[in-house]
């Protein structure tokens, strides 16, 4: 029995799916290999939002250790509660937060986690575009549109964005156990030349519990993705409403029904995404009670509505276009969510396979409304009468309130895009092996062949060989000039202070460092940066702007600091420069002067 675990072990590395993540992983490592060269030291892009979502990742793990049902109720944003809630979560990479503790720890794993963003992607629109039935040269050129989109630069310094290899992924999933499958199987297998199924329940399950993990990560992709699946649900229903209206007539519908197991998995899996979903959501929900100017108007929505020339203009960090489309992109007010362009070579292969592709004519009718469609709500209020025919639409549905982007809407247009894609290097596959073996077949009856019998591994390397191309054009198209700053220590005095404690200066830029800067110990700090201030930070930055003063020092020891942090280095040319001198006596405080910081203690 023991002689065939070489051969075991040897299918299993040379397995199509093994070799599938090993080479998504490669190409994550290749594409961020900027990351390796510091990645205990460096953030990809910028200190700001990635310091931010390093410290998400390290608060969950802490938490889960030491306080889970607290989760929501961080160290930072002292003393307002459902900290957490104020932006995308990313609690479904808690997890990670386990391992290791401190600064580069933080950045070491966010640095990992940002690594493995790309891989999931690349994996995930690789095996959703096999699931439906393409090649796996097609098939990876989907998961390397998804994944390198230019638009995508744009959003280097955001995990929460980057991080959609779960959507992919769970949709993948879902396809193969409810066997759909756009295409007759195309490679051999026992399955080959089906168009559909076999049911298998457990991947149906495994697709709604992936689905319930990227809703985790975060509302900004997860609610327009359960929305999404909502509406494939009710769309499979009527659908087999539809193609079973005599058995339905006839009372008989139950001989038409998918397989109970199928069914079970659905509502099993469809009940779970639901609690988590709703779990999630409540403190959501608690935020926007308790602060109601979190909403998310019209105006809001403006302000980030890309033109429709955003579609057509890449980031400043694109390595073919960054230059190019620099004075394209002064115009835009926010190009850091107005530059959408998925791709110049994209949308060209996309056009191909509206004409020439291995889908039917109805699903590539289908891609292109959904691209159409998809695009449209990218648009915002500039869509078709001001957005009323577009986005502003889905602020009818409950949460998309709480949204204020309308240009990520720009990923399910990409999807779409890349599906028409492949569609359209599967049929130029085709074609090439049509081609290559009319060039081997034998000649009229007893002439020559038109080329020498040989292995037929030479023509088919010569097939994959040019099958490659447009996925390399994908590829260069997508790349950019990333940088990794390092990311500064944490002052000596910060990790010394009596805790809560207030750094000085604030802003919701910086203060994303200082919760970072807490990672070693979670003290509670009144810092805190996101899009979101709650009314407990407002208060502080207006009393504040005269620290130290009575009025201030009062306020403070109101509502429970009893350490005041000054950042020598951030404080030139603000109202604080001076905090080593500046006078303190009868306010209640001591001082004590570091190299990079003044501390000021408050006596209760």
């Amino acid at each position: 029995m023991t002689r065939h675990w070489p051969a075991r072990i040897r299918g299993l590395l040379t397995h199509e799916w093994t070799l599938a993540v090993l080479i998504a992983v490669a190409v994550a490592l290749i594409i961020n290999r900027g990351a390796l060269t510091d990645p205990a030291h460096t953030l990809p892009r910028d200190i700001w939002d990635p310091s931010y979502h390093a410290y998400l990742l390290a608060w969950g793990g802490y938490a889960l250790r030491h306080d889970p049902l607290g989760i929501w109720h961080f160290n930072a944003f002292y003393p307002a509660p459902y900290g957490l809630a104020f932006s995308d979560s990313l609690l479904g990479y808690a997890p990670f937060g386990l391992v290791g503790t401190g600064q580069e720890a933080a950045v070491l794993r966010y640095n990992a986690v940002y690594i493995g963003a790309y891989a999931m992607v690349l994996l995930g629109g690789y095996a959703l575009a096999r699931q439906l039935g393409l090649r796996p040269a097609a098939a990876a050129l989907v998961g390397v549109a998804l994944a390198v989109a230019p638009w995508r630069l744009s959003h280097t310094g955001h995990l929460n964005v980057l991080s959609t290899g779960g959507v992919f992924l769970s949709l993948a999933m879902l396809a193969r156990g409810h066997g759909i499958r756009w295409l007759a199987t195309p490679s051999p297998g026992p399955d080959a030349g089906r168009p559909a199924g076999p049911y298998r329940p457990g991947w149906a399950f495994a697709g709604w519990l992936m689905a319930a993990w990227q809703v985790s990560l975060g509302f900004a992709i997860g609610l327009p993705f359960l929305y999404l699946l909502l509406g494939i649900a009710v769309g499979g229903v009527v659908l087999w409403a539809v193609r079973h209206r005599d058995e339905l007539r006839r009372r008989a519908w139950r001989a038409a029904l998918p397989p109970r197991a199928l069914l079970l998995a659905d509502l099993a899996g469809g009940l779970v995404l639901t609690v988590v979903a709703m779990l999630l959501a409540w403190p959501y929900l608690r935020v926007l009670e308790i602060y109601p100017h979190f909403r998310r108007d019209v105006g809001w929505i403006q302000i980030y509505s890309p033109p429709l020339a955003g579609l057509f203009i890449a980031p400043a960090e694109s390595t073919l276009w960054g230059h190019a489309q620099q004075a394209a992109r002064a115009a835009l007010a926010v190009p850091g969510e107005m530059a959408r362009l998925p791709g110049f070579a994209l949308y060209a292969l996309a056009v191909v396979g509206l004409f020439v592709s291995v889908w039917s004519v109805r699903a590539r009718a289908g891609l292109a409304a959904a691209a159409i469609v998809t695009a449209v709500l990218t648009l915002g209020t500039n869509g078709p009468f001001g957005g009323h025919l577009g986005y502003l639409l889905l602020l009818h549905l409950p949460g998309f309130d709480g949204i204020r982007t309308p240009g990520r809407m720009i990923i399910w247009t990409t999807l779409a895009l890349a599906l028409l894609a492949g569609g359209a290097v599967g049929a130029w596959a085709q074609a090439l092996r049509a081609s290559v073996d009319r060039a081997r077949a034998p000649g009229p009856a007893g002439g020559r062949p038109f080329a020498p019998a040989r292995s037929r591994s030479g023509p088919a390397l010569v097939v994959r060989a040019a099958v490659l191309v447009p996925i390399i054009v994908v590829y260069l198209e997508g790349m950019g000039n990333i940088p990794h700053p390092e990311m500064p220590p944490a002052p000596q005095a910060l990790s010394q202070a009596e805790a809560p404690i207030l750094v000085l200066p604030m802003h919701e830029v910086t203060d994303t460092n200082v919760t970072l800067w807490t990672t070693d110990r979670f003290a509670p700090v009144v810092n805190g940066g996101t899009s979101q201030t709650p009314t407990e930070q407002l208060q502080v930055r207006e009393v504040v702007a005269t620290f130290p003063d009575r009025a201030s020092v009062d306020h403070l020891r109101e509502i429970g600091v009893r350490s005041v942090v000054v950042l020598r280095s951030r404080a030139v040319g603000t109202p604080y420069a001076n905090a080593d001198v500046v006078p303190i006596a009868g306010l209640g405080l001591t001082r004590q002067v570091y190299p990079d910081a003044v501390v000021f203690t408050i006596e209760p």
